[in-house]
């Protein structure tokens, strides 16, 4: 199967480094995770981008627009993990200040991917549509939520042991306003606990997940 349209890919990012002078690095895309829109990408899915393109080729965007470049990409490679990238603010565009600015507060933690599919196969029992070949021609910084399974991966690394420390990380990591952040913890901070006892401080995966879904539904009250 082909496609030709213009898509995007949101994804989860864990910075694995970043600097005063804008340089950071993580990963665009993980193979194998299934996002939102049943898609999941296969290993050697952007190998023809990196060859044909090159890193010049590939532009580094704000929210997908392409009259907001915000530097270049120094590196780029497939690993065993997924698509690795290596990139550089360039500081002297404000909105990129802006985003160095809130990668260091934890606000900023999405990486989007904007392709084009030449090849991809349907898994037709799972719904799942696994995406062979792209041609890759930006990556974003943007601010869209992350995947349910690196939320939760986010939550179960947090230090969470008080309700200041759940709107602290609500407003930091979470992206919420201050109101919203205090009427999130009010309602949700005893599922935050749930699963945990004297002596352990880890909460099960099923358990992570059920305090998202709680999370996501009181967003959604909110912006209603």
């Amino acid at each position: 199967m082909t496609k030709s349209a213009t898509q995007t890919m949101n994804t989860y990012f864990e910075v694995k480094g970043f600097d005063d002078e804008g340089v950071f690095e993580g990963y665009a895309s993980v193979f194998r995770e299934v996002d939102q829109g049943k898609d999941a990408v296969v290993p050697g899915a952007f190998a023809r981008s990196i060859i044909e393109r090159g890193v010049k080729g590939v532009k580094l965007l704000w929210q997908h627009d392409p009259t907001e470049p915000l530097g270049h990409i120094c590196e780029l490679k497939e690993d065993q993990h997924g698509l690795f990238i290596k990139a550089q603010l360039n500081l002297d565009v404000s909105r990129a200040r802006e985003a160095l600015s809130l990668m260091r507060q934890g606000a900023l933690d999405g990486l989007s991917i904007g392709y084009k599919t030449i090849k991809s196969k349907r898994d037709e029992r799972k719904g799942i549509r696994h995406l062979i070949d792209l041609d890759l021609w930006e990556v974003s910084l943007v601010t869209f939520p992350m995947q349910s399974e690196a939320r939760i991966s986010a939550f179960k690394s947090a230090q969470i042991s008080t309700i200041r420390d759940y709107e602290s990380f609500l407003r930091d990591a979470g992206g919420f306003s201050r109101n919203e952040a205090k009427a999130l913890a009010a309602n949700g901070f005893k599922g935050v606990l749930v699963g945990r006892d004297a002596q352990k401080t880890t909460v099960s995966e099923n358990c992570w997940a059920h305090i998202l879904e709680t999370i996501e539904e009181m967003e959604n009250q909110l912006k209603n």
